[in-house]
């Protein structure tokens, strides 16, 4: 569905206007930032990207209402979630070894 690879293409994708820009930012090829678009496109009811093909005007790629509205939710379980886990992951850096 959505991981922290996605969602950061997502954002990025808003900020450049492009999925290939986008690509280059994560040091990812366009291919593969092309095939991570279809398969969000495709796993939700409506498309998160939408794009225009390339040509003498340039093309470009936009993140629609339902793209930007995953993004926000997104976001908002990440950092419930953190929320949640402080306790135990504080609970596990106390069990770590000590550096040095």
């Amino acid at each position: 569905m959505l991981g922290p690879g996605k969602a950061e293409l997502l954002e990025r994708i808003g900020e450049t206007g492009s999925i290939s820009a986008a690509g280059r930012q994560m040091e990812m090829s366009y291919k593969r930032a092309w095939m991570l678009v279809e398969e969000m496109n495709a796993a939700f009811a409506e498309p998160l990207v939408a794009s225009v093909r390339g040509g003498s005007g340039g093309g470009g790629a936009r993140l629609t209402e339902a793209g930007a509205e995953v993004l926000r939710l997104y976001r908002e379980v990440v950092q419930v979630a953190e929320g949640a886990a402080a306790g135990p992951v504080a609970a596990l850096e106390r069990m770590l070894r000590a550096k040095g």
